[in-house]
């Protein structure tokens, strides 16, 4: 019996369905993906509420709601290879796994790589690649990517990630200071690839991304 299921269920409805999240499918997989299992032991109890949590190495668990607008900005129908820059605890990674066809994780902190890993497996979310690395150079082995989110704030649109979309394809960005940021969706032109257009979603707080084109350490 999942003992978590009521506590998914109200998350989904008081968090992300209230808040203007409407994609079932996407609602659908947040309720299913057992959230405790991606936060340290002593937060379990706080894992369904409405705030990020840490998860050891100065990184965080994000917020659900932010969770689902990302991946709702992302538009994903099924098909899709996505690239996801900063795999943390998994979380994210597993509801990215369970809309897309492939997903590529990059993580700069190992620990937390073979972590999100082994939650991953116990999943059965094998469609999943991990590499450690810097995520601001993107997987250019893999690329074109149809959809890129960054789980990182960046002090500016990181070109390596916009040149590794698809023509039509989309990046989830937060763009600013390292203590406050906007969240950005870029999506990069049919006609013209060197063209990006770009829609603010609002404010948010994230993580650093460190390395080439992010933040130092």
């Amino acid at each position: 019996m999942d003992r978590y299921r009521k506590q998914r269920t109200r998350m989904v409805e008081t968090q992300i369905r209230a808040r203007s999240i409407s994609d079932p499918q996407l609602l659908k997989v947040m309720e299913t993906i057992p959230r405790h299992l991606f936060v340290d032991e002593g937060l379990i109890d706080q894992a369904y509420n409405d705030n990020p949590l840490p998860i050891g190495e100065k990184q965080t668990i994000s917020q659900p709601y932010i969770v689902a607008l990302m991946t709702q900005a992302l538009d994903l129908k099924g098909r899709e290879r996505v690239l996801e820059i900063g795999t943390g605890s998994g979380y994210q990674t597993a509801i990215l796994a369970k809309l897309a066809d492939r997903v590529f994780s990059i993580e700069r902190v190992a620990a937390l790589a073979t972590r999100a890993r082994n939650i991953l497996d116990k999943l059965n979310c094998y469609n999943v690649a991990i590499r450690v690395g810097d995520g601001s150079y993107g997987w250019k082995e893999e690329a074109p990517f149809d959809a890129i989110i960054t789980t990182a704030a960046a002090p500016q649109i990181p070109q390596y990630l916009v040149e590794q979309l698809v023509p039509g394809g989309k990046l989830v960005v937060p763009i600013g200071s390292r203590e406050e940021q906007t969240l950005f969706k870029l999506t990069r032109s049919v006609e013209n690839p060197a063209e990006i257009t770009k829609e603010d979603l609002g404010g948010c707080r994230f993580v650093s991304l460190i390395g080439e084109s992010g933040w130092k350490e």
